[in-house]
């Protein structure tokens, strides 16, 4: 497995063939038997992946949090909703975002503060266990150059479909 260091540079060198390798996906794969090959690769891989080694996700990305989840990281703080919001969000256009990056809740040793309630994006991330894979390929492309799983995903997946300008 990529270190998670090197995923960023080495998905840029990549970057042209990962591109031609979506859109041969779009024009060749069939969804469901796309989901089932990332299904299986995420289980396989993430099995064997501490992510509290890398927590790339969690240093780049911007969480949005729902009023569900507000609730219960406050509860879980001790705070109320409104000095949890004060202290630890951002209002946005979009809606109301962890503030800063990376995120408030990474600790040092890469855990996170608020595992036991954490937001379902973070829980989610990088998204390559969900179905209809073959829709959001635009967004895993994006995935390649944060986490190594994904990374990994994307390669062998290029060797389960035989594309020829893989670097396997």
């Amino acid at each position: 497995m990529i270190a998670p260091f090197m995923v960023k540079e080495a998905a840029e060198k990549l970057e042209d063939s990962n591109i031609k390798f979506r859109s041969f996906l779009k024009n060749r794969a069939d969804s469901d038997e796309l989901d089932a090959h990332y299904l299986k690769l995420h289980n396989e891989l993430f099995a064997e992946y501490d992510c509290n080694k890398c927590r790339n996700c969690c240093k780049i990305y911007d969480t949005y949090l729902d009023d569900n989840e507000i609730k219960n990281i406050a509860e879980f703080l001790k705070l109320s909703v409104n000095d949890f919001a004060d202290k630890y969000l951002k209002k946005t256009d979009e809606g109301l975002k962890i503030n800063g990056k990376p995120c408030c809740f990474l600790l040092t040793n890469g855990r996170c503060q608020i595992e036991e309630c954490k937001p379902t994006s973070c829980i989610d991330y990088p998204y390559t266990n969900k179905s209809d894979r073959l829709f959001s390929l635009l967004g895993m492309l994006e995935f390649v150059e944060v986490c190594p799983v994904a990374f990994e995903i994307f390669e062998r997946l290029k060797v389960i479909y035989s594309f020829k300008n893989r670097i396997h």
